[in-house]
């Protein structure tokens, strides 16, 4: 391993750790804020992925960033979240018996950015959040989700098309 802050927190050293957290902690909290259900809880997630990613450092392969070791970890904890929350969601419309708006009430709402996002499919937004929004590449977004690069190549042609419908954007072909 050529990065002496992994080295030395691998060999047990909470200093390092924390170094290397307080190098990347915004940069994964971004990545979770665009993806958690709900957004109070994407710090938590983010936290948790931290602590997952210090349990499991002798996991993380060589040539692997720690960012991307840690966004890949957060990712599964998201997955996990939106899992539980539409769980809830489910027992929370049997319980009280709601129907689901109109597509007409739903075309007609003005919708903001987050708000597109937040109608993607989960892997879709993921995509987009990091070759998009963080800069990523493909090949390191790939990395990160545990995906195949054409997949990820896809979701982001197809999350872009619906962000752009749903946002009123021309397409550009």
């Amino acid at each position: 391993m050529d990065d002496p802050l992994i080295r030395r927190a691998r060999e047990g050293s909470s200093d390092a750790f924390s170094r290397l957290v307080a190098e990347h902690q915004q940069a994964v909290r971004a990545f979770v804020r665009r993806l958690c259900a709900l957004p109070d809880d994407a710090d938590d997630l983010a936290q948790e992925a931290f602590v997952t990613a210090w349990a499991n450092l002798h996991k993380l392969k060589d040539g692997v960033s720690f960012r991307t070791f840690v966004c890949s970890i957060a990712y599964r904890k998201a997955l996990n979240d939106r899992r539980r929350f539409n769980r809830s969601g489910n027992r929370d419309t049997e319980w009280f018996g709601l129907q689901e708006q109109s597509s007409a009430s739903t075309i007609n709402a003005k919708l903001s950015v987050q708000t597109a996002l937040a109608s993607l499919p989960l892997d879709q937004r993921a995509a987009i959040s990091l070759c998009v929004a963080a800069d990523y590449s493909h090949a390191e977004a790939a990395d990160i989700l545990g995906l195949p690069l054409g997949t990820i190549k896809s979701h982001i042609l197809k999350g872009r098309a619906k962000l752009n419908a749903l946002l009123g954007v021309p397409d550009d072909k």
